[in-house]
């Protein structure tokens, strides 16, 4: 989508946005239809603004530039296909989803100035936990430096995909809280070959996942406005399963 036609207006919005969160797994596919809903009725004017946090079972899903080849064990976990950008990542219990259904309109319409501001909310939110986090020419998403592996080793604890339709933003951030490490080797995370994934845990920061969303929601406020409490865009009956 073309960038710049709104440039001119801030990124902060008049009206809170609805925060919401769910408690147990939700169905990858699942969630990503409710999702498309809600975004169509904040496009249409008939819902406000969102942004809902969730966590899915293991799953392997291709962003639109996924090659082939980068899927290392296709049998490993469930493999789909989903319209954000990007390449292969994983989703799995102890990482943070957080879907970001902001209408881009009301919020300067510059998209790449967007995603910039969603890699400073992660970086802020990090700094209060503990990590700095930093970003990288041609590498989407969040690194922290670990010279504990080498000079010069970086690894990515956040990754960023999104979509954007009728100016509504789609799909959105992860962040790595205390996921189990191993399940990336069955793809090249982000086609990125040079570096590899952290956590929180990984790097020794123990928060639980109930702090690490307060700081989220305490930094996701500094930067795009106020929010208030929402309802998760799906009933327990279509969540997966209970945390694990």
């Amino acid at each position: 989508m073309d960038s710049g036609a709104f440039n001119a207006r801030p990124l902060r919005a008049a009206t809170p946005v609805e925060w919401a969160k769910s408690e147990t797994l939700v169905d990858y596919s699942e969630a990503v239809r409710a999702m498309q809903e809600r975004a169509r009725a904040i496009a249409a004017g008939d819902a406000p603004e969102l942004i809902w946090l969730l966590q899915h079972p293991p799953v392997y899903t291709a962003g639109t530039s996924a090659s082939a080849d980068e899927l290392l064990e296709p049998g490993r976990f469930p493999v789909i296909a989903t319209g954000r950008g990007g390449r292969y990542t994983y989703h799995g219990p102890g990482q943070r989803i957080v879907y970001v259904m902001l209408d881009l309109k009301r919020r300067g319409g510059d998209v790449r100035a967007f995603v910039s501001s969603l890699e400073e909310w992660l970086i802020g939110a990090l700094a209060e936990l503990g990590a700095i986090g930093e970003v990288r020419p041609g590498r989407v998403g969040v690194w922290v430096q670990r010279p504990d592996k080498g000079d010069g080793v970086e690894d990515k604890i956040a990754a960023i995909g999104l979509r954007v339709s009728k100016w509504v933003s789609l799909h959105g951030l992860s962040l790595n809280v205390a996921p189990d490490l191993s399940h990336y080797a069955g793809i090249v995370p982000c086609g990125i070959t040079q570096h590899g994934v952290t956590s929180l845990a990984d790097l020794g920061l123990t928060d639980n996942i109930e702090v690490v969303d307060n700081v989220l929601r305490l930094h996701f406020e500094r930067r795009f406005g106020a929010t208030r409490n929402g309802a998760a865009p799906l009933s327990a009956s279509a969540d997966a399963g209970s945390m694990r």
